[in-house]
């Protein structure tokens, strides 16, 4: 584990290459001249003395630092050094103890690289095996637990990209469970698994109609993470998972199909918060739910105009197949608010190319009716670098997706496609504190970026973990409805 191979240290290190951070137009490596590094965002400069190495990497405006530029610097110089067989790094953080877990986290995602397919002459050659910060006495406390938790962010994004890389011919529904299970024995959770038998015979009627198409039977994954006491706050995390998305008998354009391997990202990021949320011992008693298929059209595809019934009763009205990952989710958010009474629920989907036009690729697209939980994940997507932006739900987007045959239609058009997607998910978070993350954009990447490669990016792992780091104690209570209450069955 990366948190195993990080520390801070408050003395110079000796056996690492070291990485010095500079901000632009401020004092450089000495004897380097402005016109070759001036500390420029992500610029490098590397000088060797004897066997050392330093790398000098760019901060650009000081105005501008937050904690995603030292990130991202700390990712471009993980990357850099190890083109040039550097496995072992040290930062020099004097100046940044606080940042420790920015810093750290940067190293350990620019470290993962999706080779699982390549022949072994053509992967990397070089893996990345240690990191130090190196800070003042004064602040190595502080600057330790920061590089714990970066080491343990980072590890739980990874784990993401890796299942979220993986192609659909080997992640199927069933495989995912796979991982699930795994990862269940691995952190000593509880794992539940809904095949298609028992999701039929329980009702869940959503999953069970996108799934209907594919020769890869749909699954529903439960993981439990108990609380560490009574008083704790029950939180559940909902992921879309269609572990591929032709559009089903709606069939997309072959343009960029490709692309719908991703479309199992939602899930695949609540695999990542679950093992980050028990590392670091949140307390809270999580939840993991993820709804997943595979849209295919078939002759045994759900269709158009079909009425589909999900868990708690409600009916949907069937416009568009390709609007499938609201249809799986609405079982799954039923379930959950029903069954754990939810203090938060927090889903994540790539759920449409609406908001992907609306917000571009490098932000996630946030709904909710709740001004604290809508301030307190814009500030943790800040400084996390995983970045969402409000965007509105109300009445006009209610009225779009009003159906005369069920309670709603699975679209209302592309006018307001992401709100009221949003708009149509509400009706079974119902009463919950809820939350809804569309990551269509940033949940994959075409191009790498400074300290990530392209593929899947782990969006939302860090966001929500360390918003719940950061706020599980402050959780406002739900009032519990009476033990043994039975679900409601809409008519």
């Amino acid at each position: 584990m990366s948190s195993h191979r990080t520390r801070a240290v408050s003395r110079p290190p000796s056996a690492s290459d070291l990485v010095s951070f500079h901000f632009k137009g401020e004092k450089g490596p000495a004897g380097v001249p402005e016109s070759e590094f001036n500390g420029g965002r992500n610029a490098v400069c590397l000088l060797r003395e004897g066997f050392r190495r330093t790398l000098h990497v760019g901060l650009g405006s000081r105005g501008r630092f937050g904690s995603d530029v030292l990130r991202q610097a700390a990712g471009v110089a993980a990357r850099t050094l190890l083109r040039i067989g550097r496995e072992r790094l040290a930062f020099d953080a004097r100046s940044f103890a606080s940042d420790a877990q920015a810093v750290v986290e940067g190293a350990w995602l620019a470290s993962y690289k999706f080779e699982d397919f390549k022949a072994a002459s053509a992967r990397r050659q070089h893996a990345l095996k240690s990191v130090e910060v190196w800070v003042g006495s004064r602040d190595l406390r502080t600057a330790a637990d920061g590089a714990r938790v970066g080491a343990e962010m980072a590890e739980a994004t990874n784990l993401t990209r890796q299942v979220g890389n993986q192609p659909p011919n080997v992640m199927s529904p069933a495989r995912l469970a796979d991982e699930a299970r795994r990862l269940a024995r691995q952190l000593k959770l509880r794992c539940r698994v809904w095949d298609e038998r028992a999701l039929r015979r329980e009702g869940f009627g959503g999953i069970c109609a996108v799934g209907q198409g594919s020769a890869n039977p749909p699954r529903l994954i439960l993981l439990d993470m108990p609380a560490p006491n009574r008083n704790a706050p029950t939180v559940v995390v909902v992921g879309k998972a269609i572990t591929f998305d032709t559009g089903g008998i709606s069939i997309k354009p072959a343009d960029r199909m490709e692309e719908m391997k991703w479309d199992k990202m939602g899930g695949c990021a609540v695999l990542g918060i679950m093992q980050a949320a028990r590392r670091l011992k949140i307390p809270v008693r999580l939840i993991g739910l993820i709804p997943s298929a595979e849209n295919m059209p078939s002759a045994s595809a759900y269709r158009p105009s079909d009425l589909v019934r999900t868990w708690d009763g409600k009916v949907i009205e069937v416009l568009n197949t390709d609007a499938e990952g609201r249809v799986v989710l609405a079982d799954a958010l039923a379930y959950g608010r029903e069954t754990f009474k939810p203090d938060l629920m927090i889903d994540l989907a790539t759920l449409t190319g609406a908001c992907v036009v609306a917000l571009g690729s490098k932000r996630a697209g946030l709904f909710t009716q709740d001004e604290g939980l809508r301030g307190g994940l814009i500030a943790v997507g800040e400084s996390t670098g995983d970045r969402v932006w409000p965007l509105p739900m109300g009445e006009e987007y209610d009225e779009q997706i009003r159906s005369d045959a069920g309670l709603v239609k699975n679209t209302g058009g592309r006018e307001g496609g992401a709100c009221t997607a949003a708009s149509f998910l509400e009706h079974w978070a119902g009463d919950a504190r809820w939350a809804h993350i569309d990551i269509a954009g940033p949940a994959m990447g075409g191009k790498d970026a400074p300290h990530l490669e392209k593929g899947a990016t782990g969006f939302g792992v860090r966001l929500v973990a360390e918003f719940l780091r950061r706020h599980a104690a402050g959780l406002p209570r739900r009032q519990k409805t009476p033990a043994g209450a039975k679900r409601r069955k809409a008519a």
